[in-house]
């Protein structure tokens, strides 16, 4: 039986490790359904101390693909179709164009933009995020995806215009399950044609998956005890620490 399990697991991996990400899976993704936020931050943060950025971002994506997806499908009465679509369509240019820069652009770089402008647009009252128009999320879905083909977890930045500030918070968890669930999908899809080799981590990753609906569950049930004003709250303390750990890690990779 353990020599079965061990070969599930994908080189360099081992069965202590694997049980830790899919515990980790549920915890993050529970994090996110009750706060809005901060889970796939929070997992690719410790995927990142084992492994190289080249396996890190594309599994890091299937398993937050599957995460939000379930959010997305479990709220689906709540998405703001209206955010959706646009959001949608910049995405795919996002995606196309990231993905013929893969090996291009320095990811600090990128992190520190993004750390940059999840703080202003948190704390700079001039800089208010939640009032783009709703054909404004072209562009948030075509920089979002355009970033998370080098950063990996952009859902901070996207979050920062799904806020508490322009939507109930049951809407800004469903729409931005729903919003970084297209963006994985895409990102994904993009690293298969890039060539990378999934299937010896589907059994690991597909674990994670499951654990991260258990999560979702859970988060959920936290959510729906959550004052609004309560949740605006937490949103912007942990949006304001995700962007600060944004920063570290850029400037930690110097």
């Amino acid at each position: 039986m353990e020599a079965l399990a061990t070969s599930l697991l994908p080189p360099g991996v081992s069965a202590l490790a694997a049980t830790g990400l899919v515990a980790l899976s549920l915890l993050t993704s529970a994090l996110t359904a009750a706060a809005g936020i901060g889970g796939g931050l929070l997992l690719l943060s410790v995927m990142a101390t084992f492994l190289p950025p080249a396996i890190l971002i594309p599994t890091h994506g299937v398993v937050q693909l599957g995460s939000n997806a379930g959010r997305a499908a479990l709220m689906r009465r709540q998405i703001d179709r209206h955010i959706v679509v646009p959001f949608a369509l910049g995405s795919l240019l996002g995606v196309a164009v990231g993905a013929k820069l893969f090996v291009a652009l320095p990811t600090p770089t990128l992190q520190i933009v993004l750390g940059m402008f999840i703080l202003a647009s948190v704390w700079l009252p001039k800089l208010k995020t939640s009032t783009i128009p709703n054909r404004g999320f072209v562009v948030v879905g075509m920089l979002g995806s355009f970033c998370t083909m080098f950063v990996g977890a952009t859902g901070p930045f996207v979050a920062s215009f799904i806020s508490p500030d322009r939507l109930e918070r049951h809407a800004v968890v469903a729409t931005h399950g729903a919003c970084m669930t297209l963006q994985h999908t895409l990102k994904v899809v993009a690293f298969g044609f890039l060539g990378f080799a999934f299937l010896p981590w589907a059994p690991l990753l597909v674990a994670m998956i499951g654990a991260g609906f258990v999560g979702t569950l859970i988060g959920r049930r936290v959510l729906d005890r959550l004052p609004h004003d309560v949740f605006a709250r937490f949103f912007k303390v942990v949006l304001t620490l995700l962007a600060l750990r944004l920063l570290y890690a850029a400037v930690a990779s110097w």
